[in-house]
């Protein structure tokens, strides 16, 4: 399942050294931090809207932008899919619960 993760942090990884002009990702690492950011908080709104509506097909598209433009801000800040993913593995068979209570100590 993270096949498709890994292709796109590489190709994020490529577009940081590419020309403004020549890609939508490129434009976004130039325009820096505060335009992805900006993405990231449009793309979560538009996801909690379709939800709202109920709309399955809605729901996907909004939330495959939305990845996508984490993994965007990811790459930005040196970071991959992979950290989440071991994070993710890290709570995996904690109660949600005890984890949050340690995160609060």
């Amino acid at each position: 399942m993270s096949d498709i993760l890994s292709q796109l942090a590489d190709v994020l990884e490529q577009r940081k050294s590419a020309s403004p002009d020549s890609s939508y990702v490129a434009k976004l690492y130039d325009k820096g931090l505060d335009a992805i950011l900006k993405k990231v908080g449009e793309e979560a709104t538009e996801t909690v809207m379709a939800a709202k509506d109920g709309n399955k097909e809605q729901i996907v598209y909004e939330t495959a932008d939305l990845w996508f433009h984490t993994l965007v801000l990811l790459a930005q800040q040196g970071l991959s899919p992979e950290d989440v993913l071991n994070e993710l593995a890290r709570r995996f068979g904690l109660s949600g619960l005890e984890e949050k209570q340690n995160r609060d100590k």
